[in-house]
């Protein structure tokens, strides 16, 4: 069962800190068979005590400032994508051919949201953009070759499969060798020391630059959490590779937004890199190399530089290098088995491995920020990596919830109680009080509030979303 003890000694954590977290327990947010509120609770949870604990170094506290992890600022965080209006309109969530196909054997999961992917599926199946011409062309296919197809056309389409066959498969293997977190040291050089703070609201990560080159969802919640928190978060998209804008417009809270041709405008990059403390990617692994953007080339040019990286599949086995996304991965690793029914494969309640790993990068950022600078070994470049199957095989390492999916609440209250935490129930009555409404500049928009949440924090972005790439490419 997910809890913020486990993960928190993931992140290096003290557990004597445990004690300053507190739940409000909402049975009915987030239901689902599998414990995704008491993962979501924990991701949060774990990220709200990061930022505390480097609040409390960089003012001088004593004492970390106490934590609260409310059931239903997480579930309204956790949906905020489904939540958010822009003048008054809904965005699509999902595009018409990503979803599930029957195929000859079972079922496959499309992805494609993004352009360059809806035609490279389309190319894979050789038929027109036709909901009706895709569904013939899979009918007859097995789902299996149907998967290696797509991927081998550079589209994304995943088979279904149960956990145990997912289990069988090598890339399983591969992430049961790996941490939830991972945490490597890249070099033993002087880290930028964090000035002290004064004042309120907290802000742990004011002053401090994150180059922020991320796409769809995991990476940008951890940077926009990072915003929330004070960093300066400038994220930086390929010119050619435009973002949806409401997708930009929901995760893009706190930030500047800018484009910058990797190639072409290399001397720029070298400059936002010679001042940046935090690089985050979101990339499949490889993706940036050719660009010099791996840890270790950029450690080596920017040495005491705090790298974090997301991936799908993570950065190793078979899958290593493949492209992915929350829903595929639900599909890929059994969740969608597990959460629907003998005639059709089901869903989690929330993309909760895309949110639930981004507040874990974020955590995992603000955690090696404070060994940086008031660790045992302090200094010293760190490199945090996360994978969304990774964090899927946390969610399921443990038996599924009951059929009605009311939730396990007691053994949420008393895995709390264990960690030192006080736990209260009450009841959820839908999102309405974690939701907000600000004029911004692509419109007026009703959004989530912030999930993270501690004393004297900050309770909201200091400033809303602007246009995707309007922003100059420079601290």
């Amino acid at each position: 069962m997910p809890d913020i003890g486990s993960v928190w000694s993931e992140l290096g954590g003290d557990p004597a800190l445990l004690a300053r977290v507190s739940a409000v327990v909402r049975p009915g947010a987030l239901p689902a068979r599998l414990p995704v509120r008491e993962l979501a609770r924990a991701c949060v949870g774990a990220c709200a005590l990061a930022a505390a604990e480097l609040g409390a170094h960089r003012a001088g506290r004593v004492e970390v400032p106490r934590v609260t992890v409310d059931d239903g600022a997480v579930a309204t965080a956790f949906t905020g994508e489904r939540h958010l209006l822009v003048d008054g309109r809904a965005p699509q969530t999902f595009a018409p051919l990503s979803r599930f196909w029957r195929t000859a054997d079972g079922w496959v999961r499309t992805h494609a949201n993004y352009p360059h992917h809806r035609a490279r599926l389309l190319h894979a199946l050789d038929v027109p953009e036709d909901p009706a011409a895709v569904g013939s062309a899979l009918r007859d296919r097995p789902a299996l070759e149907v998967e290696e197809a797509v991927y081998g056309a550079g589209g994304l389409a995943v088979a279904l499969r149960t956990p145990a066959e997912w289990a069988a498969h090598g890339q399983a293997a591969a992430l049961a060798t790996r941490p939830l977190v991972e945490r490597v040291r890249l070099d033993t050089s002087r880290a930028r020391a964090l000035p002290p703070l004064d004042g309120t609201p907290l802000l742990p990560a004011a002053g401090v630059r994150v180059l922020d080159l991320t796409r769809v969802l995991a990476g940008p919640v951890a940077t926009r959490t990072l915003a929330l928190l004070g960093a300066d978060v400038l994220r930086l998209d390929a010119p050619h590779l435009p973002e949806l804008p409401d997708q930009h417009a929901d995760t893009g809270f706190g930030k500047r937004s800018a484009t910058l041709d990797l190639a072409a405008g290399r001397d720029r990059f070298e400059e936002l890199l010679a001042a940046a403390d935090v690089v985050v990617t979101g990339y499949r692994p490889g993706a940036l190399d050719r660009f010099g953007l791996s840890p270790e080339a950029l450690a080596e040019r920017r040495p005491g530089l705090v790298v974090a990286q997301v991936s799908a599949w993570g950065a190793y086995g078979p899958w290593g290098g493949r492209r992915g996304f929350d829903s595929l991965v639900q599909v890929a690793t059994g969740i969608a088995a597990v959460e629907g029914s003998a005639k059709r494969p089901g869903a989690l309640p929330a993309q909760a491995l895309d949110h639930g790993t981004g507040y874990l990068l974020a955590a995992a950022v603000l955690r090696a920020l404070t060994e940086q600078a008031y660790g045992d070994a302090a200094g010293g470049g760190r490199l945090v990596r996360l994978a969304l199957a990774r964090t899927a095989a946390w969610l399921q390492d443990g038996s599924p919830l009951p059929e009605d999916g009311a939730g396990a609440d007691g053994a949420a209250a008393d895995g709390a109680e264990a960690d030192g935490a006080e736990v209260g129930t009450v009841p959820y009555d839908g999102p309405a009080r974690w939701l907000a409404e600000t004029d911004s500049p692509v419109g007026r928009l009703r959004y989530a509030r912030p999930a993270v949440s501690f004393a004297d924090g900050p309770h909201d972005w200091a400033r809303p979303p602007g246009p995707w790439g309007a922003d100059a490419a420079r601290w």
